[in-house]
């Protein structure tokens, strides 16, 4: 879920904890975890309501200060579906970072590695870049991901996406500038390049 910047400080402190947005089908579950900008959320309840049954209690949980603001807000056209999640900040331990630590990579692991890239490529609507993504970040960290993209021709945002689907693999890790192999990552590609020698 995306969240404007004037949403971001209620969200992180726990005042806000609902949202509303119109969508043509749900795009997020009850009981999943999601990553974004203000840290990860855990979806608590997510459901189809009437926006004129909004309340002002509930528009002040989504950070509005009454609920007519909070409908004339609604993004999309009013005969869709209005959504009421509700969520709260998760701040336990990511356990991607535990992934992303784990370098001790076996036959087995380096397989099953393999084939969610192999994955991942065959899914992709402009071809093949996993492992070309792994080595453009093994041979340019900490270089903004516009840079990284424009390199190989992407467009920026894209691009980014694709890396986060690394970094839910354990494979890299996102820094305050661009992108680095995670001690797994590393020892993937030291493996490929061990098979493929």
């Amino acid at each position: 879920m995306l969240f404007e910047a004037r949403f971001r400080d209620g969200v992180q402190s726990g005042t806000v904890t609902l949202t509303f947005r119109r969508w043509k089908r749900h795009q997020v579950l009850a009981g999943n975890r999601y990553r974004t900008v203000v840290g990860r959320l855990a979806v608590d309840e997510v459901s189809v309501v009437d926006s004129a049954q909004i309340t002002d209690s509930e528009a002040v949980r989504a950070g509005y200060p009454d609920a007519a603001t909070l409908v004339a807000d609604l993004r999309g056209t009013p005969d869709l579906p209005t959504y009421r999640v509700r969520f709260h900040l998760d701040d336990g331990p990511d356990e991607r970072a535990d992934l992303a630590a784990s370098d001790g990579l076996g036959p087995d692991d380096v397989a099953v590695i393999a084939a969610r890239l192999d994955r991942l490529d065959r899914a992709s609507s402009h071809g093949p870049w996993t492992a070309q993504t792994l080595d453009l970040i093994r041979d340019h960290p900490a270089r903004r991901a516009p840079d990284l993209a424009g390199m190989v021709g992407r467009e920026r945002d894209p691009f980014k996406l694709d890396v986060r689907k690394l970094k839910n693999l354990g494979l890299t890790l996102s820094l305050p500038v661009g992108y680095e192999l995670s001690p797994r990552g590393r020892a993937y590609l030291a493996a490929r390049a061990a098979g493929s020698g």
